[in-house]
C-alpha cells in the first residue's frame, strides 16, 4: 500500500523533518549517497582518460550507485513486518528521503532577512539553497534565486520522490534521490564534468519528466482564478535551460506576477538565460511570502492528489 506508506511519511516529514540531532549522530541517507558519488568520482574521474572513457566512467559511476542504493532499500524493505508495524516503519525510513520542511523553512529565512532589510544575512541564507554565488546578487536577485529554487525543490524534493515512492515504494524513493543526489553533484556542464556526469544528468531528467510537470500543474492550480500560471508556463518552460525545471518555475513566476530565471553569474561566467514571464516586475520580500504561501497551497493539493491515491489502492 505504498500510497498510504508515502502519505504518513509525508506527514511524519512535515511535522519533524530530520532532527539536528540525528543529523550530528548519523548524518543523513543523502549524505551517504554523497560520499558514494564522490568516492567513485575521485577514482574514476580522470583527466588522462579520453572523452568516450570519461563517458563510460561516469554511466559505471551512476549505475553503481543507483543500484547500489535500490538494493539496500530493496534489503530493508524485505526485513520489514507485515502489516500495519512495517508500514510505519517503512514510512519512517521514506520521511528522511523528503524535504517539503526544510525547502519552506530555508526560503522563510530568506524571505524574512530581505523583509528586515538585511541583505548580507539574506546573502547568507540563500547560499545554502542554490549553487551560485550570492555575493553578487542583489535584492531582486536574491529573491530570484530563493523562489526558482523553492520552485525546482518542489519538485524534485517533494513531488518527485512522493511519485516514485508511490509507485515504487521505499527502493523507488531510494533510487529517485540517488538520481537526484548525481545530478547535483557530477551532471554540471563544465570541463571535469562533461563528459562524465553526462549518463546522470540524462537520468534525472528522465525522472523528474513527470514530476516537474505535475509540480507546475500543482503551482497555477493553487493560484485559484489566476490564469497567468498556466499561460507562462505553456509560454515559457520550453525556454528555460532545464527540460524539467522550467515547468514550475514558470508556473510559479506567472502566478505570483513577477519574472524569474534570466542571466545569471557562475563564478567568473555570465549565462545568457531567458527570462520567465519577461514583462513582469522583479520579485521581493513580499513576492516571496505570497510564493511561500503558494507553495504550502500547492503541496496542500498534492496531499489531496496523494489521499485519493492511498484510498483507491487500500480498496482495489
Amino acid at each position: 500500500m505504498t500510497g498510504v506508506t508515502m502519505l504518513l511519511a509525508w506527514a511524519i516529514e512535515a511535522a519533524v523533518g530530520w532532527p539536528a540531532r540525528l543529523y550530528r549522530r548519523i548524518r543523513h541517507p543523502v549524505v551517504w549517497i554523497g560520499w558514494l558519488v564522490t568516492t567513485l568520482d575521485n577514482s574514476l574521474n580522470r583527466k588522462s582518460l579520453g572523452d568516450s572513457w570519461r563517458t563510460l566512467a561516469g554511466a559505471i559511476t551512476a549505475s553503481a550507485v543507483i543500484f547500489i542504493t535500490w538494493a539496500l532499500a530493496t534489503g530493508v524493505t524485505t526485513l520489514l513486518p507485515s502489516g500495519v508495524a512495517g508500514i510505519a516503519v517503512e514510512a519512517v525510513l521514506a520521511s528522511s528521503l523528503l524535504a517539503s520542511r526544510s525547502l519552506y523553512e530555508h526560503v522563510s529565512a530568506v524571505a524574512e532577512s530581505l523583509a528586515t532589510d538585511c541583505v548580507a544575512t539574506a546573502r547568507e541564507a540563500v547560499s545554502h539553497i542554490v549553487g551560485r554565488d550570492p555575493d553578487g546578487l542583489d535584492e531582486a536577485g536574491i529573491a530570484r534565486a530563493a523562489l526558482e529554487s523553492l520552485a525546482e525543490s518542489a519538485s524534485d524534493g517533494v513531488v518527485a520522490p512522493l511519485f516514485w515512492g508511490v509507485l515504487l515504494g521505499l527502493p523507488g524513493v531510494a533510487a529517485y534521490k540517488a538520481v537526484n543526489t548525481l545530478d547535483s553533484m557530477i551532471g554540471h556542464r563544465n570541463a571535469r564534468y562533461e563528459r562524465f556526469g553526462k549518463f546522470a544528468a540524462r537520468i534525472d531528467d528522465a525522472a523528474n519528466w513527470i514530476p516537474a510537470r505535475l509540480t507546475g500543474g500543482l503551482f497555477a492550480l493553487a493560484a485559484g482564478g489566476r490564469a497567468t500560471g498556466w499561460s507562462v508556463m505553456w509560454h515559457d518552460a520550453r525556454r528555460h535551460r532545464s527540460v524539467n525545471a522550467g515547468w514550475p518555475e514558470a508556473a510559479l513566476a506567472g502566478a505570483l506576477g513577477v519574472r524569474l530565471s534570466g542571466p545569471r553569474r557562475y563564478g567568473d561566467t555570465v549565462a545568457a538565460e531567458p527570462w520567465l514571464n519577461a514583462g513582469a516586475r522583479d520579485p521581493d520580500a513580499a513576492a516571496m511570502h505570497t510564493g511561500l504561501k503558494l507553495y504550502v497551497r500547492a503541496m496542500l493539493l498534492a496531499t489531496v492528489l496523494l489521499v485519493l491515491i492511498a484510498t483507491a489502492q487500500a480498496v482495489s
